[in-house]
């Protein structure tokens, strides 16, 4: 089986977007793409889950075929590994789920498959997901209700690299904040393969202003195609290996 590349945006949020286009409609979009949308809605110390803004977050994850998670930001770490990783497997099923159709027919999936025979899927399942290359584009929502959340954020981001580092399959983050001045979204990292650098960069970030999701989402899908990342991948590859 040829070596796949999994696409990723990360959002991290807190509230409800108040500008633009709807961020479901634009994740659905990302999710035809084949990039998945999962959200991390960081919750206040005091706040209560059910609220408009939260329930978006469900919303925006739903519709880009990704995972939702809320979290006090005491344990935003370990969520973001988690989500990130949860994500990977949901693809990884949803594409075995797919061929399972072709192979035993319209409406089979992984569920139907005898217990035994689906330990073995599983297994191959979790081997594509140590294997693949993986694409995360990280979308941090720095409007003004984010600033004593954004040092817990770089240290959550840190933490993600270092925990993929021992996958096989090669990682490329790239981080993207909104707003920005003048424009909707602002690149802060390019695409890399490892988030150690933010600890520069983060402390220099701003927060304040709308929060315009919908277009956020629509700009970062535009990222995955920049022809900088293709060339990073080529420049790396040995000699003789395809291109990811």
């Amino acid at each position: 089986m040829r070596k796949g590349t999994l696409r990723q945006i990360l959002l991290i949020t807190d509230g409800c977007s108040n500008q633009g286009e709807d961020p479901v409609a634009t994740a659905s979009l990302a999710h035809e793409q084949g990039i998945t949308v999962n959200v991390i809605g960081i919750l206040e110390d005091d706040q209560l889950e059910e609220t408009d803004s939260l329930r978006e977050v469900e919303d925006i994850a739903l519709s880009g075929g990704g995972v939702s998670q809320l979290v006090y930001k005491q344990a935003l770490s370990q969520t973001v590994q988690s989500v990130t990783k949860q994500a990977m497997t949901q693809t990884m099923q949803g594409f075995v789920n797919q061929e399972l159709q072709q192979i035993l027919g319209k409406g089979q999936t992984l569920e139907d498959v005898e217990p035994e025979k689906r330990g073995e899927i599983m297994e191959v399942v979790e081997d594509m997901g140590e294997t693949c290359d993986l694409e995360v584009l990280v979308l941090v929502d720095t409007s003004a209700s984010m600033y004593d959340k954004l040092p817990t954020v770089k240290e959550a981001l840190i933490d993600l690299s270092i925990s993929l580092n021992a996958r096989i399959g090669r990682n490329r983050f790239a981080i993207c904040r909104f707003p920005a001045k003048r424009k909707t979204m602002e690149k802060i990292l390019d695409w890399s393969p490892a988030l150690d650098t933010i600890s520069s960069i983060f402390p220099k970030l701003t927060s304040g202003g709308v929060t315009p999701t919908g277009p956020a989402i629509r700009e970062a899908m535009y990222q995955f195609s920049k022809k900088g990342l293709r060339r990073s991948f080529i420049n790396e590859d040995e000699p003789g290996l395809e291109e990811a």
